[in-house]
């Protein structure tokens, strides 16, 4: 799943299409709206509409270019679309931008193409044994 700010919560597919509707609204005034963009991409991720996810995660990291889970999403829109090596450069920028939850990284239904490659799996075993040795000190 994407990593959200905010709690999940349960909806019916109605519920979906009536936010998705109610955020394209919002955004056709404030186009530039961060939180709009990152609750519209969630559903769009959500309800299946994957490349209007990936758009929309293309947008944000034009406004925001350093932020760990804008890139971290970024991730999971191009696994959704497999797209491996765009995928993995994404989740390279969301660790170098900060991006730590390792655990939810390797839980995450949204990233599971990424984490089938071996190179994605050694590069993750790389990243984390660096992250715990620097730890120890």
């Amino acid at each position: 799943m994407r990593k959200e700010h905010a709690p999940k919560v349960c909806r019916k597919r109605d519920d979906v299409e009536f936010e998705i509707a109610f955020y394209e609204n919002i955004l056709k005034e404030t186009p530039d709206f961060i939180e709009a963009l990152m609750a519209i991409g969630e559903l769009y991720t959500r309800a299946g509409f994957w490349q209007k996810g990936l758009e929309v995660d293309l947008k944000l990291t034009r406004l925001r270019p350093d932020d760990a889970i804008i890139f971290y999403n970024l991730a999971c829109s191009y696994a959704l679309l497999n797209q491996t090596r765009l995928s993995l450069s994404s989740i390279s920028k969301a660790i170098e931008f900060g991006y730590h939850d390792f655990k939810h990284l390797h839980q995450d239904p949204d990233l599971e193409n990424l984490l089938k490659d071996e190179q994605v799996q050694e590069f993750l075993a790389q990243i984390e044994k660096k992250r715990k040795t620097s730890k120890k000190f």
